[in-house]
């Protein structure tokens, strides 16, 4: 992929395969295909799509999974059992009752609200906080609450920073999954200053044609993001993910 983003545009890659060195570098590949396409666009609907939906879905996950393992309430256990089923549900089926509500009942077609809304709660989200949150001793709890803290500032200043590993591990995950939104996106978005990464370099693919270099060039933009995020937080990425195995 990087080889071909720097090469000439007249090196036919079917004609002499891929070259490992390209004959010349050319980094105006990358200022082509920027150019010819909206990127810069699609890039800020991708970020603010990824970074709002992600700290919604943390937030709702760490309350939800609080709720569930903490909090005694009437039909909790059928709740429970509630939020589990809907894993067992497959995405696709949901896409056609979702469309009509989002699209045509609440008209939310070329919205951000159709692309963040339906992702800030998830059942796996509020399944792994509360895993977790079961491992953690009860006497934090009795001392917290004997110095008079409520359950939010017991959530957000002692029981989140006990699991900062594994929330971080769950942030990252679903930045990954946002940013990779694909299928929801061509559902919901007509205008193109609605569309995202994704759904632009998909476009973008079949405006340029069999101009190989462009394709690279502008695949190796789009998952930069998500190459440099992984680098910055693989140490604690792995902690997390270690940790949620061993449990």
């Amino acid at each position: 992929m990087v080889t071909t983003a720097l090469r000439a545009p007249d090196e036919e890659l079917i004609r002499f395969g891929p070259l490992l060195i390209p004959r010349h570098v050319h980094f105006e590949n990358f200022v082509q295909a920027w150019e010819t396409a909206p990127f810069g666009r699609y890039f800020f609907n991708s970020f603010f799509i990824a970074i709002v939906t992600t700290l919604a879905f943390l937030a709702t996950s760490a309350m939800g999974g609080y709720a569930f393992a903490r909090l005694r309430f009437p039909g909790q256990h059928i709740l429970w059992l509630a939020t589990l089923g809907t894993l067992m549900i497959p995405a696709e089926v949901l896409l056609i009752p979702n469309f009509i509500t989002l699209a045509k009942w609440l008209h939310w077609s070329d919205t951000y609200y159709a692309l963040i809304i339906p992702w800030t709660v998830s059942a796996f989200g509020i399944f792994l906080m509360r895993q977790v949150f079961l491992q953690q001793p009860k006497e934090l709890w009795e001392a917290a609450r004997l110095d008079g803290c409520g359950h939010l500032r017991f959530l957000w200043q002692i029981l989140l920073p006990q699991v900062r590993p594994t929330f971080l591990t769950l942030g990252v995950l679903k930045f990954f999954w946002t940013w990779d939104m694909f299928l929801w996106v061509v559902l919901f978005t007509n205008a193109d200053d609605m569309r995202t990464v994704t759904f632009g370099l998909y476009r973008f693919t079949s405006e340029v044609g069999t101009s190989y270099e462009l394709w690279m060039a502008a695949s190796l933009m789009s998952i930069a993001p998500i190459v440099l995020l992984f680098l910055l937080v693989r140490r604690q990425l792995i902690e997390g993910i270690s940790r949620v195995g061993l449990r």
